[in-house]
């Protein structure tokens, strides 16, 4: 990699910190703040689930166009991916800042599967965060070798992130008032 791209990686990645830290505790702060004198945006779940749906399927489109060597349509479904995904979290703050938590009603098995995915899908979008900036800097950067290498980690990660945010809303939707 040349100094040039070095340097630049260097910024990027004091930025990519920088995100990654913010962004939880931002959403973790608002999640906490509730909108007074708003009507509920009680209609965004069902879109928000399906935003992470579409970014699975962005993630596998972009594992075919990659492998069979396109690697415009590769950069554009990523991209379009991490569109998704910010979408997604506008949305989500959105919701709780302005409703009410639902609470899970299933009970035993169901109950505990419902928790695990919850809470493994809840640690892995925070994880994901500087995993998915990195994989792409080094993209955007044209450091290939070193983004293949790390998106072998995002991709099933991000993978798992949709689909159980997908799954999360499929369990607790029955329970929404």
């Amino acid at each position: 990699m040349s100094k040039v791209n070095n340097l630049e990686e260097k910024k990027y990645k004091r930025l990519i910190t920088i995100v990654s830290v913010v962004i939880p505790l931002a959403v973790a702060a608002l999640f906490g703040i509730k909108i007074p004198n708003v009507e509920p945006l009680s209609f965004l779940p069902p879109i928000y689930a399906s935003i992470n749906g579409i970014t699975a399927v962005l993630l596998v489109a972009s594992i075919v166009a990659i492998k069979k060597g396109n690697k415009k349509l590769h950069e554009q479904l990523n991209t379009t991916a991490i569109i998704c995904s910010a979408l997604f979290l506008v949305m989500y703050v959105a919701y709780h800042m302005t409703s009410n938590s639902t609470k899970f009603g299933g009970e035993g098995v169901i109950k505990y599967l419902y928790f695990f995915i919850l809470i493994t899908h809840i640690l892995l979008s925070i994880v994901i965060i500087p995993f998915v900036l990195i994989t792409f800097m080094r993209a955007r950067l044209g450091n290939f070798p070193e983004h293949k290498k790390i998106a072998k980690i995002t991709f099933p990660l991000w993978l798992y992130v949709a689909i159980t945010g997908v799954i999360v809303y499929l369990m607790i939707s029955p329970y929404y008032v």
